[in-house]
């Protein structure tokens, strides 16, 4: 369902980019990956949507947002022949400009849950779904879908999982500001991502990844449970924990999580 959109350009200074708004839609990254299919789509076209009915997040899984209260929206970004081997680094930097977004509002324990969840006070603020188009051996663009918590209550109604920058900060917010400051740092990144800073982007993602080098349960797909501590991330952007006999296992998304307390 796609109801009432409404085009505006936005040119700053350092920032230029078209936002396609919706009352109402399915998914925004499944409009922005149509919308790429069929027509030229400018660089940082932004669709953003009050409410999305289909919402999706990682792996299929769904993502629930109060209408008109958090930012659900998909940013177009073309690449410039990026390697698929360097996926990993586009993951980061897209990581990065999020949780550099939210560090502008002086959000406390902020940090970048593996693989680029946004985190604040142990909780989930922030989730994220990149899609690429592949040509060759390349990633020819991305399709950046990002659901940040920020009008809507999450703890007064007991939900445990999630906090949002009201539950945190105890204040509105405007959605439009924070995109605009997201799209802001996101060109910054992926101009240096762009620019073959992957040890710089890599060094700031682990500066800041969630549970690093602390000792943690986790769960295996397979409902096994053991102790061990994220010490980085692999070439192949797998989750590598450190085990009590000092050997060192690789997981993919999915293949492992946290035992939150």
């Amino acid at each position: 369902m796609r109801v009432n959109y409404l085009i505006s350009q936005l040119v700053l200074p350092l920032c230029y980019m078209k936002i396609i708004k919706f009352d109402a839609i399915d998914s925004t990254n499944t409009f922005l990956k149509d919308m790429a299919d069929n027509m030229p789509v400018e660089n940082y076209t932004v669709i953003l949507a009050k409410h999305q009915t289909s919402g999706r997040g990682q792996m299929h899984t769904s993502w629930e947002s109060e209408p008109g209260k958090n930012i659900t929206c998909s940013v177009f970004v073309r690449q410039d022949r990026l390697s698929i081997s360097k996926q990993k680094y586009l993951n980061f930097a897209v990581a990065i400009s999020i949780y550099n977004t939210l560090d502008q509002y002086s959000i406390p324990n902020l940090a970048i849950k593996w693989p680029n969840d946004i985190m604040a006070d142990g909780l989930k603020i922030c989730g994220v779904l990149i899609e690429n188009t592949l040509k060759g051996a390349s990633i020819a663009a991305s399709i950046i879908g990002i659901g940040i918590n920020v009008n809507q209550a999450f703890l007064n109604n007991g939900v445990l999982k999630a906090v949002s920058m009201k539950d945190i900060l105890h204040a509105n917010f405007n959605l439009e500001d924070i995109v605009v400051a997201l799209i802001q740092e996101l060109k910054v990144n992926i101009q240096r991502l762009q620019q073959h800073y992957f040890q710089d982007i890599e060094n700031e993602y682990l500066a800041v990844l969630y549970k690093k080098n602390v000792p943690c349960m986790f769960k295996t797909a397979r409902n096994n449970i053991f102790m061990g501590k994220i010490i980085g991330i692999s070439s192949d952007g797998k989750l590598q924990v450190a085990l009590p006999d000092e050997t060192v296992k690789e997981f993919g998304v999915k293949e492992v999580s946290l035992l939150m307390p």
